[in-house]
């Protein structure tokens, strides 16, 4: 070896100071690795294996109680595609969702325009629309059915004192579904106002100041010119969420009208309360399962897509 390349060989410190970065960088990663762990697990544990087991069990025709069982494949969900009460159950969510979205996110962001700008009184009216939200379902829609009573609620009080017909929302086949709607969307409205209001109070008063300078002083041009722009983030999550909201219905159906009249109002999670809980047949109550999940999943994927490349994230 000549004096040359021996001069141009690295040392041995710049060597250990190349080294010394990449095993600091290999024991962060294993710290950051051993602290993601638990928590991987965990999520593993509460979310990934339960659908594991629900996915298993839609092969089998697995009854609750039962000792043993056989596999049965796709059995269940070409069944599924044979029953009545299947498709009645979906289109009866997809009817709900269809009324509860757009009502509770149209008057979720009314409730919060109108509130942003009562000044004190604006805590006051957010905790009275909020109360829904803190309230039980199941207690509210009690209070709900006593309120559209045929004999004794105050609404067809009302109704009969201005000389109109009384409504039996909850017997009416034609009407049970849009009753339920209204509870759900009453419900929605609160905690959806509490997400617009975030989302209106971080956008700066400068874009309105600007706007008005441009000639947009009109609360109307303002609101199409800025506040629903900027909104966009905020009514992307509100719409997913409201929709998985909506398709979940499930509390409302059981006390009020138990999938009733004539199975007006039987949901798709009432069907798998059905087959799961009252038939025991909990391998085809798997299959609605996975269907559900893919129906929600379906339709939050679908919005946020369709949404997001609309969204300006300013």
């Amino acid at each position: 070896m000549d004096a040359i390349e021996f001069a141009t060989m690295p040392s041995t410190a710049t060597i250990s100071a190349r080294i010394k970065p990449r095993r600091r960088g290999r024991a962060e990663a294993a710290w950051a690795y051993g602290f993601c762990t638990p928590v991987a697990l965990l999520m593993v544990a509460i979310y990934l294996a339960p659908i594991a087991a629900v996915a298993v069990l839609s092969l089998t025709d697995y009854e609750l109680g039962a000792p043993d069982f056989t596999w049965v494949g796709d059995a269940h969900f070409r069944a599924m595609l044979a029953d009545p009460v299947f498709w009645r159950a979906m289109r009866n969510t997809f009817t709900y969702a269809a009324i509860v979205v757009p009502a509770a996110v149209g008057l979720g962001l009314m409730v919060a325009l109108l509130v942003q700008r009562r000044g004190r009184l604006g805590g006051v009216y957010q905790i009275i629309f909020y109360l829904p939200v803190t309230t039980t379902l199941v207690a509210m829609a009690t209070v709900w059915h006593f309120v559209l009573h045929p004999q004794l609620g105050p609404l067809n009080a009302a109704l009969g004192a201005l000389g109109l017909g009384r409504l039996d929302v909850f017997s009416d086949p034609d009407l049970v579904l849009a009753g339920l709607a209204v509870i759900g969307a009453w419900q929605l409205v609160g905690f959806n106002m509490i997400l617009f209001l975030a989302g209106l109070t971080a956008i700066p008063q400068d874009l309105y100041d600007a706007a008005a300078v441009e000639g947009a002083d009109h609360p109307i041009d303002r609101f199409l010119r800025v506040t629903w722009p900027l909104l966009g983030p905020t009514t992307m999550f509100v719409l997913v969420t409201t929709c998985i909201t909506a398709f979940k219905v499930f509390d409302t159906v059981v006390v009020l009208t138990r999938g009733g009249p004539l199975g007006r109002s039987e949901v798709l999670l009432y069907a798998m309360y059905l087959e799961g809980f009252q038939y025991f047949r909990i391998g085809y109550a798997s299959a609605l399962t996975l269907v559900f999940l893919a129906l929600v999943v379906a339709a939050a994927a679908i919005q946020s897509f369709l949404i997001d490349r609309k969204v300006h994230y300013g």
